[in-house]
């Protein structure tokens, strides 16, 4: 019976309905069926994702589809590393991609980052000691909703610039659910990628992302993906193109809604003397004195979320509120129960 804001998910009622992109997928096959040894990307698709990336600065650089942002970043890191290799990662971050790092054989650096991305500082002593990868989230970082703001760009380009044959692979999931603008670091190190995924603001069923990076890695990468799935369904890329050149998601709409919730969530908790984060997307990060107790205390309270355990490797204790399931309604009583459950806690590096 308790109100979930551990899972992630994004609000249902900012999706937009998938009907009519289906329909409009499936008439196009039924006038086209795809056939073995046809494109792996729908050239339609192609040419608006590269648009996409020109628009925000990315370097040129062939496109992919994978499914997902996960499978992405995976197929990139295999595609220049071998096991025993140091991936740098952001801490807190990504709690899928800290288990992926092992699954590969790799192992995992981390990072400590603020509310505008990684340390400078930090990403350097991790690429001086020898990391041969870096993953670095450019908006609506997961857990912390940090973004790389221009300065944090430029400050990290200059340490990239040191290092060129760090592999960078950036994440730009929140791409349709920011209204804050992209600042890539791509094109400073010789080998990099840059992943979108259409699963936040379409919908987690929409298996697909976008990347591209430079002419090695992406040949790799396509490569190796001929000799496996061959490439993502058409079908799903031809629903995926209907709802971008339909206008179906307004970016600066969902953004608001997120951040009408974000907001007032952390003002909230500042006005009982809780400290919390989330500059972006659809997560707070709220440091706590004991996490365990915390989501315990929360959950007899009637609220599910999720433990940062999930997320962190040597950052302080903390726990991710996801607030897309929240109302005005919900702001108060939950900042009430965070309150009561987070206990006295020092300051952290990422505030």
């Amino acid at each position: 019976g308790a109100r979930d804001l551990g899972e992630g998910n994004p609000d249902f009622a900012l999706l937009p309905p998938l009907g009519e992109a289906l329909a409009a997928a499936a008439q196009e096959y039924a006038r086209r069926p795809g056939r073995y040894g046809e494109e792996a990307v729908l050239p339609e698709l192609a040419r608006f994702a590269r648009a996409e990336l020109d628009a925000d600065g990315v370097p040129a650089g062939p496109v992919a589809v994978t499914s997902g942002s996960l499978d992405a970043i995976e197929r990139v890191l295999a595609a220049h590393l071998k096991p025993g290799d140091v991936v740098a990662v952001e801490d807190p971050g990504w709690g899928a991609l800290l288990d992926l790092v092992p699954a590969l054989g790799l192992r995992a650096a981390p990072v400590a980052l603020d509310e505008d991305g990684p340390l400078p500082a930090e990403v350097e002593r991790v690429l001086r000691a020898g990391a041969k990868a870096l993953v670095v989230t450019d908006r609506a970082q997961n857990p912390t909703g940090a973004v790389v703001g221009a300065d944090r760009a430029a400050e990290l380009r200059s340490v990239l610039a040191r290092y060129p044959g760090t592999l960078l692979v950036e994440d730009d999931h929140g791409h349709g659910i920011v209204d804050l603008p992209l600042h890539p670091l791509a094109g400073v190190t010789e080998h990099w990628t840059l992943v979108r995924s259409a699963a936040k603001a379409y919908g987690p069923d929409l298996r697909l992302a976008v990347l591209t990076g430079d002419a090695l890695t992406m040949d790799r990468v396509t490569g190796r993906l001929r000799l496996g799935p061959g490439w993502v369904s058409r079908l799903l890329q031809r629903t995926v193109v209907h709802l971008w050149t339909s206008g179906a998601v307004d970016p600066r709409v969902v953004a608001r809604s997120y951040g009408e919730r974000r907001e007032a969530l952390v003002a909230a908790l500042a006005e009982r003397g809780v400290a919390a984060y989330g500059r972006s997307g659809m997560n707070v990060w709220v440091p706590v004195s004991d996490e365990t107790g915390a989501v315990t205390r929360l959950l007899r309270a009637g609220w599910a979320v999720a433990p940062g355990a999930r997320f962190r490797t040597d950052s302080p204790q903390a726990v991710r509120l996801t607030v897309s399931p929240l109302t005005a309604a919900d702001i108060e009583p939950l900042a009430d129960a965070v309150a009561a459950a987070a206990g006295p806690v020092r300051p952290v590096s990422y505030g």
